[in-house]
């Protein structure tokens, strides 16, 4: 397991150098750091976690034209070419394929635990001092304005209206961020998130407080 770990971590750093800081080596280690704390209080393939938590984010669709299939697709040949079992490449590439919290409404009714984790250590990702960073990097990327009092956020959207979303920094906050903590599945996952979650809420009070000149 050791070689073929410390091989994805090379290809993955190969694969990514020069990618948007939010979506770049530096995020797959975290949540590949987050993954194997939270497998440490669960009963789990830790291979296919740490496999799964790596290269969950090879081909984000974000930066594909929306096509899914890339990620799964280099995933496999990558897995194939380091001889990897056939139920452990099926298993990293499920893990892949169910990950994303746009794919909710597609999400699986039982998951196995290993997308639970892989899929909780990447939202953890997503919120706290490394979310809100995380954030406003993307916003800057995609030179969306930070907030703006008279656009409302968009709850409730559907995968194709999330996709094509080009709103506030601070909506996402309230479209994704904030609903996070409550999609966590762990109780390692929901420990974690719990303190991120109230990091976010008071940097919004503040950030108000700011914004008004109060």
């Amino acid at each position: 397991m050791k070689s073929i770990i410390e091989n994805t971590v090379k290809f993955v750093k190969e694969k990514l150098e020069g990618a948007e800081a939010g979506h770049d080596w530096f995020h797959i280690e975290r949540v590949w750091k987050l993954s194997k704390k939270i497998a440490a209080t669960e009963k789990c393939n830790e291979e296919v976690v740490e496999l799964a938590a790596l290269l969950h984010d090879i081909a984000d669709p974000k930066f594909h034209n929306g096509d899914e299939t890339i990620a799964l697709t280099v995933s496999r040949e990558f897995l194939e070419g380091q001889n990897a079992p056939e139920n452990v490449i099926e298993q990293v590439l499920y893990v892949i394929k169910n990950i994303s919290f746009k794919n909710r409404g597609e999400a699986p009714v039982n998951p196995p635990i290993e997308l639970q984790i892989v899929q909780d250590a990447d939202r953890i990702d997503a919120i706290g001092a490394i979310g809100i960073a995380r954030t406003f990097n993307f916003g800057g990327f995609k030179n969306n304005p930070m907030y703006d009092p008279f656009i409302e956020p968009k709850l409730n959207m559907s995968k194709e209206e999330y996709k094509k979303s080009n709103g506030t920094t601070i909506n996402h906050f309230y479209e994704k961020l904030l609903l996070l903590k409550d999609f966590m599945n762990t109780e390692e996952g929901k420990k974690i998130a719990e303190e991120r979650h109230q990091y976010m809420l008071n940097f919004l009070d503040q950030f108000y407080k700011e914004w008004n000149v109060d």
